[in-house]
């Protein structure tokens, strides 16, 4: 959404003729499972999980030539035609002389890691490096729909039984029984039995190119194995990445109180349903105090101070490390909340941030559950892009719908021992720790107190109608964020949208330019001082170069030939050098990289609403969807600006395309 290990051998399971629902219609991949099997694992998949990670293609490195024409392209919507002329000269000049040996440097230093790609390594670094807060400034959350059985949406029923759908979601990524993550460019031909039967037999050093030959691409699936059993640690100067390859555990909070217990049994089952439901009973019936100092809230601290913290916290017990770790290595964080957001802005200040003591900001993601039972997961973003998270996310929302566990007349077991086997973790703090969770929970009011929330579910036209047009759905999003900003700020700005690059090795993301020179052409044709101008028809065909300029940047992003990552890695080796560099010390470079309009999309049936905060405090946080039946909005920004306003400016924007798509040429609106 955002700007943004172990392996082990698969067990031989019993054969039975079948398919299995894993993304939600039906595959030739799965064995369908039998007995026992079925309620330990999601589905088993014919071809090994990660079988086609060998041979996965390089990201390559985009000629010199081409990064520097398409930082220029991006450029040209926002600065003048003087600045433009000076850019070109500094580009020029960079491009035939120090870029040409920073180039040359990177190629070379490329070809001797191919284990990964040139961007991966110094992303990672970016995000683990980075001292602020990881709450607000990077974490995003997406929030399941309801289950249409009101009777199962109550907190404690929901818990168990997305509980239960994660382990067999986990247990089948460890075992390597989960589906690969393919890309069909045509579904009848390769989302079949022959495609996977072929692939199972080729040696994984090959078997991307067969599948290439059916038109199919696997994706890289390495964020997977940081899914699961993972956090990130504060520590000086650069963070690290945890991951407990083999832990069963469940951390569970509540109240700002910590609990664990097994989700599996010494040879690795899952526990009894029944079981589980009385573990989180058990829990939500405790009447112990919410935790007056509760270590959680270190989490949304800046890393720095996290880091003492959690130094002075292993001093002040030594047993406080094995309870932390106890913490770090759990599947993930279960929060449940006594809250009951009524409604979506308050959904998105619950599942975004929340009070600060009910929540780990740190765990590779967290399964929150309100009161009232709407869930969302919330992750943190240093070990992945939300590939691997959204998968969960689907195929846990579809395992827990039509595979409950716990039924609304299901009892907890009156032998599960709830007593011995959940276990609170009481924390030893001394005096300075308590004082750190005091600064961090006093820091955290005062910044989630001044992000402001809005959204917009819109009717009028949908995906349907822009498809019917012979549009993208996606330019038609983004060239509404274009055009609420011109209406209020009469400029265009520095934009990101996200773009996978997931097609290859180790691919994290690429940014698409999406204010783009057709985008400014239609802000102004639009909402210049004149009104409207040119007919209907010059409108839908202004639409149309939107569209066709969107969709080249999309393709090119995803393929790894944007510039963004390209011209980021030659400045880090620029100013390892001591380099200063015109191409990037320009005032016109730091501007477009000031992200004002931060968006990501998520359309997906199983979402309800997504979210993250704006990146720069005068800018806005631009979450979206389109579906075939409403579009969505959902935006934050900081009291510099108002997320209201914005929202009512992408209102009218839709309202005007709208019109356009209906062959009609917008009024003059104020």
């Amino acid at each position: 959404m955002f700007p943004r290990i172990y392996l082990q051998t698969s067990p031989k399971l019993p054969s039975c003729v079948g398919a299995a629902n894993t993304h939600g219609r039906l595959l030739h991949s799965s064995k369908v499972l039998c007995g026992s099997q079925e309620k330990e694992y999601l589905h088993a998949s014919r071809v090994p999980t990660y079988h086609f990670q060998n041979s996965l293609p390089r990201l390559a490195i985009p000629p010199l030539e081409k990064t520097c024409e398409r930082y220029l392209k991006a450029q040209q919507p926002l600065v003048s035609e003087a600045e433009l002329q000076e850019l070109q000269t500094i580009a020029s000049e960079f491009q035939n002389n120090q870029g040409q040996e920073l180039q040359k440097e990177l190629v070379e230093t490329d070809k001797k890691n191919k284990h990964t790609n040139y961007v991966t390594g110094l992303w990672f670094d970016m995000y683990l490096k980075d001292r602020r807060p990881v709450v607000l400034t990077h974490n995003p959350f997406i929030s399941f729909n309801d289950d249409p059985r009101p009777e199962y949406n109550t907190q404690l029923i929901k818990a168990s039984n997305m509980l239960i759908s994660s382990t067999r979601f986990m247990k089948t990524l460890r075992d390597e029984l989960l589906e690969p993550e393919v890309f069909h460019l045509n579904p009848a031909k390769s989302d079949t039995s022959t495609f996977r039967t072929v692939s199972r037999l080729l040696p994984s050093s090959l078997s991307w190119y067969g599948a290439y030959l059916f038109k199919a691409f696997p994706l890289d699936m390495s964020q997977y194995k940081r899914l699961f059993n993972s956090t990130r640690i504060p520590r000086p100067e650069k963070d690290e990445l945890y991951t407990n390859e083999k832990s069963k555990h469940i951390a569970v909070l509540r109240n700002g109180n910590v609990y664990v217990f097994d989700m599996m049994d010494g040879d690795g089952n899952i526990i009894p349903e029944t079981d589980v439901l009385a573990h989180l009973s058990y829990i939500l019936n405790d009447n112990t105090p919410a935790a007056e100092f509760p270590i959680s809230t270190l989490t949304s601290e800046y890393r720095d101070p996290w880091t003492q913290a959690r130094i002075q916290l292993i001093k002040a017990d030594p047993q406080n490390e094995e309870r932390l770790r106890l913490v770090d290595g759990a599947m993930f964080v279960l929060c449940l909340d006594d809250d009951q957001p009524g409604d979506p802005d308050a959904m998105t200040r619950s599942f975004l941030y929340g009070n600060g003591s009910n929540r780990w900001f740190d765990k590779s993601f967290q399964l929150i559950i309100t009161k009232e039972g709407t869930a969302a997961v919330h992750f943190e973003h240093a070990w992945g892009d939300g590939v691997a998270v959204l998968r969960y996310f689907r195929e846990v929302y579809s395992d827990a719908l039509q595979k409950s566990r716990v039924h609304p007349d299901t009892k907890p077991s009156p032998n599960a021992s709830s007593d011995e086997k959940v276990v609170r973790l009481n924390f030893t703090l001394d005096p300075s720790v308590k004082e750190a969770v005091a600064k961090a929970k006093s820091r955290f009011d005062d910044v989630t107190n001044s992000l402001d929330v809005s959204h917009i579910q819109y009717h009028k036209m949908t995906k349907t109608h822009v498809k019917k047009a012979k549009l993208s759905p996606d330019s038609i999003m983004q060239l509404t964020v274009q055009l609420a900003h011109y209406r209020m700020y009469g400029k265009n700005v520095g934009t990101y949208e996200s773009c996978s690059t997931s097609a290859f090795k180790h691919g994290r993301t690429e940014t698409v330019r999406s204010c783009t020179s057709a985008t400014k052409a239609m802000c102004e044709r639009l909402y210049g001082s004149s009104g409207p101008q040119g007919s209907a028809d010059e409108l839908m065909e202004g639409l149309r170069d939107c569209s066709k300029v969107h969709g080249q940047l999309t393709k090119e992003a995803a393929m790894g030939q944007g510039f963004d990552r390209h011209l980021y890695f030659l400045k880090h080796m620029a100013e390892s050098r001591g380099l200063s560099l015109p191409m990037f010390t320009h005032p016109a470079y730091a501007n477009l990289n000031h992200i004002i309009l931060s968006t990501s999309t998520l359309s997906d049936p199983a979402v309800l609403i997504g979210g993250f905060a704006a990146v720069t405090p005068d800018g806005f946080g631009v979450g979206y969807g389109i579906e075939n039946n409403a579009i969505g909005f959902n935006i934050t920004s900081y009291p510099a600006c108002s997320a209201s306003d914005f929202v009512a400016n992408c209102e009218k924007s839709l309202d005007d395309i709208h019109d356009i798509l209906k062959g009609q040429k917008p009024a003059c609106k104020s």
